[in-house]
């Protein structure tokens, strides 16, 4: 019978801290509690960590009170992955379903989560901090190595203005003739990639005509179906890593 790669029987923890043979780190308050009053682990107990930097290292818990722990590292488990060098740019949606989209690009391999304001954007907000906490959470759930980068939240002319001419764009248009995804995909060069999701109700048609100027843009059809921003960022991720990614290795 074939064993795991990931050990999902220990707690995983993130930690913002060197990860190395010997090094012991004190988690905040928060985590402490966590380890000890949540999961009631006690002294000697085994916990995963991971900085995003150093790779994964199994941590030996010293409890030094009710209320505080050391977490002592005694081996690496994994080293560090090199992320994929993939954005993902999406216009905001309200919070649980942010919070899911958010949780799922984490899960299929994203570098970078940019949202985009657009002129049907219907969250005149976004809430940073709670991305990246559900950026945290959902890498300690999943194994992930990598933490994506979270961006400030942009306007889409800026976006396109400042667009890097090495980057190619895969524009998921509902407009696009439906074909075959796969074989869009492998027509697009290796090199960086983004996917860009619009808003409820579609882009503007002056922002489609935007996008569909610019010189590296790809147009993607997820189907004859039209999915919600949250459906269609994950149909779309999976597309483009198993053509692009780490699932066509």
């Amino acid at each position: 019978m074939p064993v795991s790669l990931y050990d999902f029987s220990a707690p995983r923890l993130y930690l913002d801290a060197p990860l190395g043979a010997g090094a012991q780190v004190t988690p905040d308050r928060d985590q402490s509690n966590y380890l000890l009053n949540v999961l009631r682990l006690g002294d000697g107990a085994d916990i995963l960590a991971f900085n995003g930097r150093d790779g994964e290292w199994r941590m030996r818990l010293i409890a030094l009170s009710r209320k505080a722990v050391v977490l002592d590292a005694q081996e690496q488990t994994r080293p560090q992955t090199t992320p994929a060098d993939l954005h993902y740019i999406f216009a905001p949606l309200k919070h649980a379903r942010l919070d899911y989209m958010v949780q799922k690009a984490v899960e299929m391999g994203a570098s970078a989560l940019v949202p985009v304001m657009t002129r049907r954007t219907q969250s005149t907000r976004v809430n940073l901090d709670r991305m990246r906490a559900n950026v945290i959470e959902a890498a300690e759930q999943c194994g992930v190595l990598c933490l994506p980068r979270v961006d400030d939240d942009v306007k889409f002319d800026r976006l396109l203005a400042q667009w890097p001419a090495d980057r190619r764009l895969i524009f998921c248009d509902e407009d696009a003739p439906v074909k075959d995804p796969i074989a869009a995909l492998r027509a697009v060069p290796r090199g960086p990639l983004a996917v860009i999701i619009g808003p409820e109700g579609g882009f503007d048609p002056l922002e489609r005509e935007a996008l569909l100027r610019l010189p590296h843009v790809t147009r993607l059809s997820l189907g004859p179906r039209i999915l919600r921003g949250d459906t269609a960022g994950v149909a779309a991720l999976a597309l483009i890593q198993s053509v692009h990614g780490d699932w066509s290795a």
